[in-house]
C-alpha cells in the first residue's frame, strides 16, 4: 500500500495532510539543505514526510520546476500590483517593531 505525500488543493502542492507548501520544501532542497535540516525548520513535519515530498519532486522534476516558475511569476506579479501601505500605517509598524527590538535586547 502506497502512502502520498503530496496533495494538489487549490492551485498548489502541499505536504500531504499539512499547510506546509511543497514550493518550501523544494526551496530548501535546492538551496542544498538536508532532508533533517528540512525537517528541523519544519517542526509539522516528521522525516518520511520530508523524504516522501522530496522523493514526489524527484519524480516529477519538470512539471514541478514548470509549477515552480508559474508560481513565482504570480507573486511577481501580485508585489508589482500590490497597493503600497499607506504612509501612517508605515510609520505605525516601523515604530511597534523597533519598539519590539529595542525591549528584547534589554
Amino acid at each position: 500500500m502506497s502512502k502520498d505525500y503530496v496533495e494538489h488543493r487549490d492551485d498548489t502542492y502541499y505536504v500531504a495532510g499539512t499547510r506546509v507548501s511543497l514550493d518550501s520544501l523544494i526551496y530548501a532542497f535546492r538551496r542544498g539543505e538536508s532532508p533533517e535540516t528540512i525537517r528541523e525548520n519544519f517542526e509539522l513535519l516528521d522525516l518520511e514526510e520530508v523524504y516522501g515530498a522530496i522523493a514526489y519532486y524527484l519524480a516529477n522534476q519538470s512539471s514541478m520546476d514548470a509549477y515552480l516558475l508559474s508560481q513565482r511569476e504570480k507573486w511577481t506579479d501580485g508585489r508589482r500590483n500590490a497597493e503600497p501601505l499607506p504612509t501612517g500605517l508605515r510609520q505605525r509598524l516601523t515604530r511597534a517593531r523597533d519598539e519590539i527590538l529595542s525591549s528584547s535586547s534589554s
